[in-house]
């Protein structure tokens, strides 16, 4: 183990260097808003998130360094803290909070308020970063030896290679500016289609297809061959098996939730996937709960180590220091500022909690806290399993609350509101956890960090009402074939089938076994039940991205280290299409619901019935964007020979 008074930093404690900065905290609140909306949009398509710290470390020091010459990495890393949160907030509010859309369009209750989402995520956002802070000196100082937080150590490196030149950022903001004209083409100009479908005539049920977008192929890459061979196995088991058989066994019956026609007629008049939107996704739900039932299961153990070590820790060391790099938040501020928090969740009347359901925040919220802070530091914050947490505290929250006479849509909007708050938190714990670590390597202010994470929750609060707002309009709401939402309608599926029993239990628990069978044969659960889950036109593309990667890692090189600069660059272009797509993807929601005459401005740019290259083209433009990764991971090695 690795004490600190052992460990020097990149920048000494005794060395001042401008920090929490207005240039700082400026830039860093736009790129909070920027990949809290990317990655808005990427979840709720594909149901996960992209870590935002390397891009927007990228992103700062190709704007720091070389248009505004500033000369400081602990103003590169405070930009990178304050940017980074928006990612976290993004992906706690969109895996639940859509939910409560969809309960208002089926006129259950009232559409949630700016002021609602924006405190539920302010408040789970805070009290996230509240809570690790009396972790920081055991988990980050005392097991620096111990715990890798592996994005936190990668964001580091980025900022300590960056002092030698940020040529890093041209790659991302290439990928930001392809993606971006790409994506404008496609779904804003439209003259190619974003999703090329075919429905198999000979082999009666089954679909194959493909969403032509730089965002999915980004992802691939960057999850990898195997992450994307998971994913792209859940979809054919769906799409290529599961589909064709309703179809060959029960094409004659009626099967909930369809009652008006048998399954050949569903067919007949709603083409292939509407077998997916009524049938197939219930057994994904029941495979992506199993699944994160199952990763909870298999992490108790450290769940439960981690919450015992950090208890017997918790108020360890911490004697006021006067070195730069050892200064926390004063512990008064932070037991205020949880107390104020738990007052505003049970008080304000824009959320719909009571004292009770406010104390169930409050505790599972530093038990989650506690266990995602440990958790992404052994196993980083891309595995850390916060949808199981999620799933779990919908559980629970959810029968205490109909059990004390909580019942209907009201505490149905309570459990969500719980499971939102809770979710925000164990995102931000994580997020503020590896930050710490990035600023503990480079020698930044814990204080200051922990002060731009509440600046970036707190600004990226306020963008993601309007960003949820948007994209519902824009997009036809939340559960459409754009704007699929998996994961809150998975968890609007649990607090249904709690509360009212209504959900088709007979496809929920086949997806439920499918899940034990995958567990069982040593398959990684979630990656192949979000693929079972998610249309097949997702995880085509995806696969494609990850194949990419795979051919850059297994082809010869002089070294290790060029290897790794090959496999880096593309991460980071493929960082860059992500963003770019998801910020233009923002760009046409704002066009689709500003009004223009008859129509809107979306409809206006729409050019498809003058000039269109067709879906043929669409797979063209696509396999020529995979080969612009290919060129840009590939063009420094070029360069060096």
């Amino acid at each position: 183990m690795v004490e600190n008074k052992e460990f020097q930093p990149y920048v000494p404690a005794d060395k001042v260097m401008p920090e929490f900065t207005v240039v700082s905290i400026v830039l860093g609140a736009i790129l909070a808003i920027v990949f809290g909306g990317a990655n808005a949009y990427l979840g709720l398509r594909v149901g996960m998130t992209v870590s935002a710290s390397i891009p927007a470390a990228v992103i700062s020091m190709g704007i720091i360094r070389k248009i505004l010459h500033r000369d400081s990495i602990l103003e590169n890393n405070m930009v990178q803290t304050i940017g980074s949160a928006g990612e976290s907030v993004a992906a706690g509010a969109i895996f639940t909070l859509p939910a409560l859309f969809m309960w208002a369009k089926e006129g259950l209750c009232a559409t949630p308020s700016l002021i609602e989402i924006g405190l539920i995520a302010l408040c789970g956002g805070v009290l996230g970063t509240l809570m690790m802070i009396p972790l920081r000196s055991a988990l980050i100082v005392k097991e620096h030896g111990t715990l890798a937080y592996p994005e936190g150590q990668a964001c580091a490196e980025v900022l300590i290679a960056g002092e030698e030149g940020g040529a890093k950022a041209s790659t991302v903001f290439s990928g930001l500016g392809i993606a971006a004209v790409y994506k404008f083409v496609t779904d804003g100009l439209k003259i190619f289609p974003s999703e090329i479908t075919y429905d198999i005539s000979a082999y009666k049920g089954a679909g194959v297809g493909i969403d032509v977008l730089p965002a999915l192929a980004g992802v691939g890459y960057i999850c990898g061959a195997k992450v994307s061979s998971y994913l792209f196995a859940g979809g054919v088991l769906g799409w290529l098996v599961i589909m064709p058989l309703m179809v060959l066994f029960g094409g004659e019956s009626v099967l909930f939730p369809v009652t008006d026609m048998t399954i050949n007629e569903l067919v007949a008049q709603n083409g292939v996937s509407a077998l997916w939107s009524n049938y197939l996704r219930y057994i994904g739900a029941g495979a992506v709960a199993c699944g994160g039932v199952l990763s909870l299961i298999k992490s108790l153990p450290l769940i439960v180590r981690t919450f015992r070590d950090s208890m017997k820790a918790y108020g360890k060391g911490r004697t006021a220091s006067s070195l730069r790099t050892e200064q926390d938040i004063p512990m008064p501020f932070v037991l205020l500022g949880v107390l104020v928090i738990a007052v505003v969740l049970w008080l304000f009347p824009a959320i719909p909690l009571n004292f009770f359901t406010a104390l169930i925040v409050i505790i599972f919220g530093f038990f989650f806290a506690t266990v995602s802070s440990r958790m992404v530091g052994l196993i980083g914050s891309s595995n850390n399993p916060v949808s199981g947490m999620v799933i779990a505290t919908l559980l629970i929250s959810t029968m205490l609350l109909k059990s004390t006479g909580s019942t209907g849509i009201e505490g149905m909007t309570a459990a969500i509101v719980i499971g939102g708050v809770i979710c925000v938190i164990a995102a931000i714990a994580g997020d503020t956890s590896q930050d710490l670590k990035t600023g503990f390597l480079v020698g930044a202010t814990p204080k200051k960090q922990q002060m731009g994470e509440i600046i970036g929750v707190v600004v990226s609060s306020i963008a993601i009402g309007g960003i949820l707002y948007l994209l519902s309009m824009a997009w036809g709401g939340y559960g459409s074939n754009d704007l699929p939402a998996p994961q809150a309608i998975l968890m609007k599926m649990i607090v249904e089938g709690v509360m009212g029993g209504n959900l088709p239990w007979n496809l929920v628990f086949a997806g439920v076994f499918i899940a034990i069978v995958i567990e069982i044969l040593g398959i990684p659960v979630l990656p192949f039940s979000i693929g079972l889950y998610l249309p097949i036109y997702l995880s085509v593309p995806m696969m494609l991205g990850g194949a990419l990667r795979w051919v850059l890692e297994k082809r010869k090189y002089a070294s290790d280290k060029e290897k790794n600069n090959v496999v880096q660059s593309g991460v980071l272009y493929s960082s860059g299409l992500i963003a770019g797509e998801g910020i233009v993807g923002i760009l046409l929601a704002v066009f689709a619901v500003i009004p223009m005459g008859a129509s809107n401005v979306g409809e206006f740019i729409n050019i498809s019935g003058i000039f269109s290259i067709g879906q043929i083209g669409g797979l063209i433009v696509f396999a020529l964007l995979l080969v612009t990764i290919y060129l840009f991971a590939t063009k420094d090695q070029k360069k060096s020979k």
